[in-house]
C-alpha cells in the first residue's frame, strides 16, 4: 500500500475516535432527557466509531516517508468526508432526519460551518440532536484536522503540510516553532472565546442550553439555531449585540489574537486585512442603514435604532458566513439585498473560522485593479502589490488570482447544476453562492425564512459538495480530480 493511502487511513482512525469522544456529550444529554431513540443512535454511532477507529490505529502504522503537501490534499479531503458521514449517522439512526442524503446534507452544513438546513421544524427535534447539530459547527470551525494535530503531536505526520491543505486563507503562518503547539494555542483561544460568550449570553437572559447552542454557531461562524426564528426568537437586544461582537471576532485571523497577546493591540491596528474587514463592515452597514431608513420613512428614533441593530447584525452574520437571522433581509429594498448578495463572496479574514473568498484575497484583487489603472496612466512606473508593508511575490499574487477565477467557475457550475431543478435564477444562484461561501441562507426559495428541503437529492449532494469544496479552499478537493495526482510515476 502506498504511503499516502497508509497515512490517510491512519488519520481516519484518529478522526473516528475524536468523533466518538465528541458524541459522548449529546449522548449524555439524550439519556438525561429520556430521548430513547436519540440515545440509541448516539450509542450505535459511538460504538461503531470506536471499533473502526481502534482497529485502524492498532493495525496501521505511520509511513516512514514524511507526508508531503500533495498528500495533505487527500488526507484532508477524506477526513472531512469521513467526519461528515459519521456525523450524519445520529440524525438518520434516531429518525430525526429520515432520509440519509438529507442527514448527510445537514452534517456537511454543520462541519463546514455553512448553516444551510433541510429541516422545516427545528424545534420538533430532540435537544440532544440539536446540541450535536450545533456542536458540529464548533468542531469544524477551527478545523477537524487541526484539532487532531493539537491532541496528537506524536502522530509522526507533518501537521504543517496537512494544515496547508485545510486552514482557510492564502497563507498559513505558524505562531510557534512546532505546528502542534500552534494548534494547541489557537484552540485555547477558541475555547476561551467559547466560554466567555456562553457566560455573557447566560447573563443576558438565555438558558445555558440556548447559550451554548448559539455560542457554537457564532464562534464557529456556523449559524445553526435551536429555534425556527433563529436569534430573532429571543427578542433580546443584549444577546444580539453579544452575538454580533463574537461573530465579528470569529471572523478575524486567529493568529492575530496570539500576536496581540504578545505585542499589544497595535498588531490589529497595523494589519491591512483586519482594517479592510472592519472598513467593509462599516461601509456596507452604513449604506444599507441609509437605504432602509429613507425607503421606510422616519418612524421614530427607536425604530431607527432597531433598523441600525438589525442592519449591523445581518452584515456581520453574512460577511463572517455565520448565517444567524434577526430579520428577513429578503424583504429589504432591492439595493440592500444586492449589498447583502455582494457580501456572500467576501468571507472573514484568512485563518478565521469563516468561509468565503476571504478579505485578504479581495484586498489583493482591489490593489491589483488599482495597480492596473496606475500603470495605464504611468506605463514605466514600478508598482508592486503590498500587504502589511511587505511586497507580495508574483507566485502569491498569481495563486490569489487563480483562486478567485476558480471560485467564479465553481460558483457558475454549481448554479447550472442546481438550476436543473427548475428554480428561478436568483434562487439557484444564491443557493450555489451560499453553499460555496459557507454562508447558510440565500434568497427567494432559499431565503432566511425558507430552507433547502425542496431540493432534489441530486441538488442536495451538489450543495453538500459545494460546502466541502468551499470550506477546503477549492483546490484541496479539485486536485483529486486531476489524473496527474493519481499517477504514481509523477514526482512529489
Amino acid at each position: 500500500m502506498s504511503h499516502r493511502l497508509r497515512d490517510t487511513i491512519l488519520i481516519q482512525g484518529y478522526i473516528l475516535l475524536v468523533m466518538a469522544a465528541a458524541m459522548t456529550v449529546p449522548c449524555c444529554i439524550a439519556f438525561s432527557k429520556n430521548e430513547e431513540h436519540a440515545a440509541s443512535a448516539f450509542i450505535l454511532t459511538i460504538v461503531g466509531c470506536i471499533i473502526c477507529g481502534v482497529s485502524i490505529v492498532k493495525y496501521w502504522k505511520p509511513s516512514p516517508v514524511r507526508v508531503k503537501s500533495r498528500d495533505g490534499y487527500l488526507v484532508v479531503s477524506v477526513s472531512w468526508l469521513v467526519a461528515s458521514l459519521a456525523g450524519s449517522v445520529p440524525f438518520y439512526a434516531s429518525g430525526a432526519i429520515p432520509h440519509f442524503i438529507d442527514a448527510f446534507f445537514e452534517s456537511c452544513s454543520g462541519f463546514t460551518t455553512t448553516g444551510s438546513s433541510i429541516l422545516t421544524d427545528i424545534e420538533a427535534l430532540p435537544d440532544s440532536i440539536l446540541f450535536w447539530r450545533s456542536f458540529t459547527h464548533w468542531l469544524g470551525g477551527m478545523g477537524i484536522l487541526v484539532l487532531v494535530m493539537a491532541l496528537l503531536p506524536s502522530l509522526g505526520i507533518s501537521g504543517q503540510n496537512i494544515a496547508n491543505s485545510e486552514t482557510p486563507g492564502p497563507t498559513k503562518d505558524k505562531v510557534t516553532a512546532r505546528f502542534s503547539e500552534t494548534a494547541r494555542d489557537l484552540y485555547l483561544i477558541y475555547i476561551g472565546m467559547t466560554i466567555l460568550e456562553t457566560v455573557l449570553l447566560v447573563i443576558s437572559g438565555l438558558s445555558w442550553f440556548d447559550a451554548l447552542i448559539h455560542t457554537f454557531g457564532s464562534v464557529g461562524t456556523g449559524g445553526f439555531s435551536n429555534y425556527n426564528d433563529s436569534v430573532g426568537h429571543f427578542n433580546n437586544v443584549a444577546a444580539e449585540w453579544i452575538i454580533i461582537v463574537f461573530m465579528f471576532l470569529s471572523g478575524v485571523n486567529f493568529n492575530l489574537y496570539y500576536l496581540t497577546g504578545r505585542s499589544g493591540l497595535r498588531v490589529l491596528a497595523k494589519d491591512d486585512e483586519f482594517r479592510f474587514y472592519s472598513w467593509i463592515i462599516a461601509l456596507f452597514s452604513g449604506m444599507i442603514f441609509l437605504c432602509r431608513s429613507f425607503t421606510g420613512g422616519f418612524a421614530g428614533f427607536q425604530a431607527l435604532g432597531d433598523i441600525f441593530r438589525d442592519t449591523i447584525f445581518q452584515v456581520v452574520t453574512i460577511i463572517t458566513t455565520t448565517g444567524y437571522m434577526t430579520d428577513d433581509y429578503d424583504a429589504w429594498p432591492t439595493f440592500a439585498k444586492m449589498m447583502i448578495l455582494t457580501l456572500f463572496c467576501f468571507g472573514g479574514c484568512s485563518s478565521s473560522t469563516g468561509g468565503g473568498v476571504k478579505c485578504i484575497r479581495i484586498l489583493v484583487a482591489v490593489k491589483l485593479v488599482s495597480r492596473g489603472i496606475s500603470l495605464k496612466l504611468h506605463p514605466h512606473r514600478i508598482a508592486s502589490v503590498t500587504v502589511n508593508r511587505r511586497e507580495l511575490s508574483n507566485d502569491v499574487v498569481i495563486n490569489i488570482t487563480n483562486f478567485i477565477f476558480t471560485y467564479i467557475l465553481v460558483l457558475g457550475c454549481g448554479f447550472l447544476l442546481i438550476s436543473l431543478n427548475g428554480f428561478d435564477f436568483i434562487s439557484s444562484l444564491s443557493a450555489s453562492a451560499t453553499c460555496l461561501g459557507n454562508v447558510g441562507p440565500g434568497f427567494n426559495l432559499f431565503g432566511p425564512t425558507m430552507n433547502f428541503s425542496i431540493m432534489s437529492g441530486f441538488s442536495k449532494l451538489i450543495c453538500s459538495f459545494l460546502m466541502l469544496i468551499g470550506r477546503l479552499e477549492l483546490f484541496t478537493m479539485l486536485v483529486l480530480f486531476s489524473p496527474h495526482f493519481w499517477n504514481p510515476n509523477k514526482c512529489y
